[in-house]
């Protein structure tokens, strides 16, 4: 039987006590097939082959919670300690989605928990037919190009155990974007690459060097007027580093200080005159809306230190000179006062070659972001718009944006829509509009019942409308593909894995 004729007719492992659709010999001669196209990643890449692997394949275990009864699910840990999740619905469609989860976690190794609670976050991706799976990387804290090798590493393994899809596409959400998009640019380049198209949700797709520019700046309008974080009779540190190396401060720790300093987390009447007068300035100067203040402040917080201690050796990768902060009641004291610092050139260079984006893109891209996104500004997708243009290559882009207000909630029925419009593309090679995907999503909600909220007019503002521009930073791409190539050749460049 051809392999279309086998992917049809429905889903079997190639391991276990199952019996296998084809001849031991044949099976073999197929998976050296497969492992002959595989792509030869970029340089810098870390992704071992499938074979290498001194683990036991994947495991079967109970589908979680969203999936009973609809899925065959696998859960195992691959050669980099990576555990994962994948679920095959008990009627596939050939096709599968590989999932990049967004974060960064931090803790210090592989969250087992972590893909399965995706798979069932993102089920309706299986109840589309889709197989699915999705990795929880080697270890957590900061590391897109280490993110992007552990999601490729598990589609070959999901090639190895189960073969080859019809077609294959990646989906990022959050920072997961960024991870899905480099993977677009790292292993996705060529006529023949294994991914045929990717699909892009909420994503923080401005990249590093650029995309936390707004934490920065919160980061140090914050203690301009906290004057807590650190306290003056603590240990003092620069800004940039998010916090000390050796800190003891927990993320309710840091709660408890801002609402000492702001109040934010009261009713505006319980708030004392100073509190409010805080929370007003710093969210006018920033431009962080008030629900997500806490968590905007905790990765800057937290997730600083991870990328300044633990990923570039106490170097600083971030500047705010050349900034002129506005919006506060006493502009000129504000700028007068605020910390201010400028980024060590290789540490720059290495947060660059790690998470920003080049633009080259050669496969099907489509996006969805919610318009009011308090987590990933929907600015981010004019950022990642104007780098493909850079690039020449915005004709592989489509857009679409929803009147929406949460960063990871988006509708399963524009999941399920984005998703079919993605495959048709890639299957048929016309581009869709971003009217035609919104007009088709009411066929989705007829089973979904979740809502179709796309706004097909919208357009984003300029990045720089909504995050101070460092010098230099009106450019994109952010690192283009002379750069990143140039980089790779200097050992030791960007984020070990």
């Amino acid at each position: 039987m051809g392999m279309t004729g086998r992917i049809a007719s429905g889903f079997r492992r190639r391991s276990g006590n199952r019996r296998h659709h084809l001849r031991a010999g044949t099976v073999a001669a197929i998976a050296g097939l497969v492992a002959c196209a595989l792509p030869v990643p970029a340089s810098g890449s870390t992704v071992p082959p499938a074979s290498a692997a001194a683990r036991p394949g994947p495991t079967s275990t109970v589908c979680p919670t969203n999936l009973t009864g609809k899925a065959t699910c696998y859960t195992g840990q691959d050669s980099n300690g990576a555990y994962y999740a994948i679920a095959v619905p008990k009627t596939w469609n050939g096709s599968l989605v590989v999932h990049a989860h967004g974060g960064p976690d931090l803790g210090t190794g592989s969250d087992p928990d972590r893909s399965v609670d995706d798979l069932n976050r993102w089920a309706v991706m299986v109840d589309e037919g889709y197989a699915w799976a999705g990795s929880s990387y080697r270890r957590g804290g900061y590391g897109t190009r280490m993110a992007a090798a552990d999601t490729e590493h598990l589609r070959r393994l999901f090639v190895t155990e189960f073969g080859k899809p019809r077609r294959t596409f990646v989906h990022g959400q959050s920072w997961g974007g960024d991870v899905a998009a480099r993977i677009v640019e790292t292993y996705g380049a060529g006529k023949h690459g294994p991914y045929d198209g990717a699909l892009l949700t909420s994503g923080v797709l401005g990249g590093g060097s650029r995309g936390y520019d707004y934490r920065v700046d919160l980061r140090v309008v914050y203690q301009y007027y906290c004057r807590n974080h650190p306290r003056p009779d603590e240990p003092q540190y620069p800004l940039w580093e998010g916090l000390r190396a050796d800190s003891a401060m927990t993320a309710t720790g840091l709660r408890a200080r801002l609402q000492e300093c702001t109040g934010y987390a009261s009713e505006p009447k319980e708030r004392t005159a100073a509190q409010q007068r805080n929370l007003d300035d710093i969210l006018s100067v920033t431009k962080i809306p008030e629900r997500t203040l806490e968590s905007h402040l905790r990765f800057a917080t937290f997730t600083f230190r991870d990328i300044v201690h633990s990923r570039l050796g106490g170097r600083n990768p971030f500047s705010n000179q050349g900034v002129r902060y506005s919006g506060s009641h006493d502009d000129r004291a504000l700028n007068a006062g605020v910390e201010r610092f400028s980024a060590d050139p290789s540490a720059a260079r290495d947060l660059s070659y790690d998470s920003d984006l080049t633009g080259e893109v050669t496969i099907p891209v489509l996006t969805m972001h919610a318009i009011d996104d308090p987590t990933a500004f929907v600015e981010h997708e004019a950022a990642y718009r104007a780098g493909l243009q850079g690039a020449h290559r915005e004709r592989n882009l489509v857009q679409t944006f929803t009147r929406e207000s949460e960063h990871s909630e988006l509708s399963d029925s524009e999941y399920a829509d984005s998703i079919s419009a993605l495959d048709a593309w890639a299957r048929t090679g016309k581009k869709p509009t971003a009217p035609a995907i919104a007009a088709s999503c009411a066929t989705f909600d007829r089973t979904y019942s979740t809502g179709c909220f796309y706004d097909p007019a919208f357009s984003p503002h300029a990045y720089a409308s909504r995050v101070n521009p460092r010098p230099g930073g009106l450019r994109w791409p952010a690192m283009t593909a002379t750069q990143e190539k140039s980089w790779s050749r200097i050992d030791g460049v960007g984020i070990a894995p």
